[in-house]
Order: structure tokens, then C-alpha cells, then sequence
């Protein structure tokens, strides 16, 4: 079998502690999985460093679609020189223009600010408008690797297009699989040849602090869900 790196989306302490415990490769650190992810705080990731864990950090300051103005994109700025300052491994972001297309003046822009970190593209690239231009893009600007579910709402529907992309990128870029990763599918993603990691988060809904008036709905990591998935591999 393909060996693939697995990278834990971590958006909690618990999470944090469960990617050291079980020796994930990298995590991208983020928080508010429920609105898909946003940039996490400055003592989160403190908190990932000093633990010793390879930390990509999500840069992404609202949720929506991933067109942002000019305050937007100076408060990304921001948070990336911040990320950078403190010595985190890489970034993960997503820009795309008005018509969905992969936003690379922006980007170019962004990459020069801390060319030493490894830099990801996000799910943002499942919103452009073709892959494979998308990809050559992102090769061009010397993007590391693409978060991505194959062009699909999830991996298990986009696993015949991952296995396209893989092949197309042969290298030039890195493959890595997310969105619906579970223990029943990713027995076959790890299978596909040349995808160069698989990101999932092993999460579910947790109703918390059910007596407060403040109690919410979050999506929290599940230990258990996690060594389901491990052992699946």
C-alpha cells in the first residue's frame, strides 16, 4: 500500500494532546471547525509548539466563501507574519477572485511575506472553477501541497478524480485528501496511488455545558472515532 502522511485537523487542546499521543505527522491547527475552520488563537498555537507538534496553521478569518477585500486581506497578512514570528512549520490558505478562480496575484504576494514556511492550499481549490489549471497554478507559485475531496462534497464521492490528480500532479505537488474522512473509507484513499496524505479531524457533535445559557452544539474530537480510523489504515 501507498504510504500516505496523516495529518489531524486539530481544533481543540484535546486534539492537540491526541496528535502527540498517537504521533500524527502534522496537524492543522484551526478553530471553529463547525463553520468549516478559522484562524485559531495566538495561544493555541503556543500551546501546539510547545508541544512539539509539527503545526500548519489554517489562515482563515471568516467563514463563507474564500473572495476577501482589502481589510480582509491585510488581517490575513497579519496573521501570517504573527505565524511566522513564532516559528510555526507552515501556513494553509485559499484565495479565489470573483469568478472562482485560483487568485494568484494575491497569493504571489502573500508566499513572498515567508517563503521558508510550507505552504498548503485548502478547500478553497474544491470551489475553482478546473482542477487541473487550478493545480498548475498552484505549482507555479511553488505551493507545497492541496487539501482537497477530489472536486466533491467529500472524499468518497471524489476518489476517482483524486486518483486523477494525483497522477496529474506525479510529484510536482502534494495530494492530500480531506472532507469526509472516516474508518470506512480510508482503507481505499490510502490505496490511491501517489496521494501524498490524508487529513481528517475525528470529530463529532457534542451538545457542551448543557445547563448554561450559553451551551452549544460543537464539533468535537472523539478518541475513539480517531483509533477506529487509525486502526482502518
Amino acid at each position: 500500500m501507498n504510504p500516505v502522511e496523516l495529518e489531524l485537523c486539530a481544533a481543540s487542546l484535546e486534539a492537540l494532546q491526541l496528535a502527540k499521543t498517537h504521533a500524527f505527522a502534522r496537524i492543522e491547527l484551526c478553530q471553529n471547525l463547525e463553520q468549516g475552520g478559522l484562524t485559531p488563537s495566538a495561544g493555541l498555537i503556543e500551546t501546539a509548539l510547545a508541544l512539539g507538534l509539527h503545526t500548519h496553521v489554517l489562515i482563515r478569518p471568516r467563514a463563507g466563501g474564500f473572495h476577501y477585500n482589502a481589510a480582509e486581506m491585510e488581517l490575513i497578512k497579519r496573521d501570517i507574519a504573527f505565524c511566522s514570528q513564532l516559528g510555526v512549520q507552515g501556513v494553509v490558505v485559499g484565495l479565489l477572485q470573483a469568478n472562482f478562480e485560483i487568485d494568484k496575484a494575491q497569493l504571489q504576494d502573500l508566499l513572498q511575506m515567508a517563503p521558508q514556511l510550507d505552504w498548503t492550499f485548502h478547500r478553497a481549490f474544491d470551489e475553482s472553477v478546473d482542477w487541473k489549471r487550478s493545480l498548475d497554478i498552484l505549482i507555479s507559485l511553488g505551493f507545497k501541497r492541496v487539501l482537497t475531496s477530489g472536486f466533491a462534497s467529500n472524499v468518497e464521492l471524489g476518489m476517482p478524480i483524486l486518483a486523477q490528480m494525483s497522477q496529474y500532479a506525479n510529484g510536482r505537488i502534494e495530494i492530500m485528501a480531506g472532507g469526509g474522512v472516516n474508518a470506512g473509507n480510508i482503507h481505499k484513499l490510502a490505496q490511491i496511488e501517489q496521494l501524498a496524505a490524508i487529513h481528517f479531524s475525528a470529530t463529532q457533535k457534542e451538545l457542551l455545558d448543557e445547563d448554561s445559557a450559553f451551551s452549544e452544539t460543537i464539533l468535537k474530537v472523539n478518541e475513539n472515532r480517531l483509533k477506529r480510523i487509525l486502526a482502518s489504515i
